[in-house]
């Protein structure tokens, strides 16, 4: 399959484009793929804004994923 990236002038990937056969077989296996709705409510954007600036405000609060397991396991 032949897959294109498409990234805006940052150079953050944006979008993926591919053949529309791969479309089309995707469909049949998928019938209600494209009806999906992948937008997050405000809600949770809201949520999601407030936790990050908390990370962004204290960077210190951010621990290695191993830490927690070490953790974990006691």
């Amino acid at each position: 399959m032949s897959i294109q990236y498409l990234s805006n002038e940052s150079g953050q990937v944006t979008a993926v484009q591919f053949p529309i056969e791969e479309w089309e077989k995707l469909k049949k296996i998928y019938p209600n793929i494209g009806a999906l709705d992948f937008s997050l409510p405000e809600w949770q954007k809201e949520i999601l804004d407030k936790r990050m600036q908390v990370l962004t405000d204290e960077p210190g609060r951010i621990k290695p994923l191993s830490e927690l397991m070490t953790e974990l396991e006691k």
